[in-house]
């Protein structure tokens, strides 16, 4: 067993517990807590609000400068910011990094391309479609989400076709970071039917032992 991966045991077996301020609907959030799934590492969780932001820099302001969530603190008391460096933390040195040094790059590729590319058209068109509270004001802009997003899309069904899993064999960081948006995609007004790597691919990932869904 690897560093990090006895680390995590131990961790656990001990009931260290990480804190997690969250939001139950964020898929940002949701890629922190998936990975802790399925490490099996406990931690608690304190919910913001997602639209009615005006307690963060009294509860977020010692922790993230950005004011976001996720937002973790390690059990030592240090912060961590930006779900991509959460979710590297948590996973670096288990069996979601590969040892291979291409294939860590290519996992990083994937988790790039989810910040630059698919979170900002899909995880935008579906908050303001279903968690805003005000979708008729985001109408004019919409459509250009949703292009950018279907081209995302395109290009992970073109990857995906004839794989499990975006690289290598097995489930990655890269998996866990683009399934938190890609399922629930439908919020967004987006249909997954043209894509059917894609739709097989999140079959894939929610079957993989250990999984939770969004709503857990």
């Amino acid at each position: 067993m690897d560093g990090r991966a006895a680390e995590n045991v131990e961790r656990a077996s001990l009931g260290l517990a990480l804190l997690l301020y969250d939001n139950p609907v964020s898929g940002n959030c949701y890629k922190v807590r998936l990975l802790l799934a399925h490490l099996g590492l406990p931690y608690e969780r304190r919910t913001m609000d997602v639209v009615d932001r005006s307690n963060r820099r009294e509860v977020l302001g010692e922790l993230n400068p950005a004011l976001r969530v996720p937002t973790l603190v390690l059990d030592d008391g240090r912060p961590l910011a930006e779900s991509g460096a959460i979710i590297w933390y948590l996973g670096d040195g288990t069996r979601f990094v590969p040892d291979d040094a291409y294939e860590r790059a290519q996992v990083l590729q994937w988790m790039f391309f989810e910040q630059y590319d698919h979170e900002p058209a899909i995880a935008v068109a579906r908050f303001w479609l279903a968690y805003s509270g005000r979708p008729e004001e985001f109408a004019d802009r919409l459509p250009e989400r949703i292009a950018a997003g279907e081209r995302a899309l395109t290009a992970m069904d073109r990857h995906l076709d004839g794989r499990r899993f975006l690289v290598g064999d097995a489930l990655t960081l890269a998996d866990i970071a683009l399934f938190a948006y890609t399922h629930v995609a439908h919020e967004g007004g987006f249909d997954l039917e043209p894509y059917p790597a894609v739709r097989s691919w999140v079959a894939d990932v929610a079957a993989e032992p250990g999984h939770v869904p969004i709503d857990a």
